[in-house]
């Protein structure tokens, strides 16, 4: 009985140490700026690229690694059927054709938060044999769920911000009008 009670000692004395370690070193803390507004990147005669700018900034004080980023758009058959929304996460000056996110780091430099951009991208294409512009004049609003995994000192964990895409903004955007249906 002894043993164990050295055993449970011993446990809890390795996370009070762990915890007064990551007190006085400091763990990352990412946050994440939604502000931009949503931007055109292409136009083709079957499908619409929407894309915002997400400012990543790493305020804690340890190096912070941020993978697996995906942005999903939440346009179910149910709510319209004419557009399939596809999304995509993309570092900024590293476009991939793969669709996957290769980790990066986001680096604690003194005083000042370490920055990193990374673009949601929505591709949007006409379904049900409509061209594009029918199909985004009868278009609706779009949450875009963008989910991403963190780690620094601390263990993984996914984290996500919601996005909102407007149907009055990709309209605009694509230079079709809104039809009140």
């Amino acid at each position: 009985m002894t043993v164990l009670y050295v055993i449970i000692g011993l446990i809890v004395l390795a996370v009070v140490f762990v915890q007064l370690f990551l007190a006085v070193e400091g763990k990352e803390k990412v946050t994440v700026h939604t502000g931009a507004a949503w931007e055109l990147e292409s136009k083709e005669a079957g499908r619409l690229v929407l894309k915002k700018k997400l400012v990543f900034a790493n305020e804690g004080k340890q190096c912070a690694t941020i993978m697996d980023a995906i942005a999903r758009p939440q346009l179910p058959y149910e709510q319209y059927d004419g557009i399939d929304a596809r999304g995509k996460a993309e570092l900024e000056g590293a476009p991939r054709e793969d669709d996957y996110f290769e980790a990066v780091l986001i680096q604690r430099k003194g005083d000042v938060p370490d920055k990193l951009d990374i673009w949601a991208k929505i591709a949007l294409t006409p379904r049900k044999g409509l061209s594009l512009e029918e199909a985004l004049a009868h278009m609706v609003d779009i949450g875009v769920d963008f989910i991403w995994m963190e780690t620094g000192r601390t263990p993984w964990k996914y984290k996500k911000v919601r996005l909102e895409l407007a149907a009055e903004d990709i309209a605009r955007l694509a230079g079709v009008t809104l039809v009140k249906d």
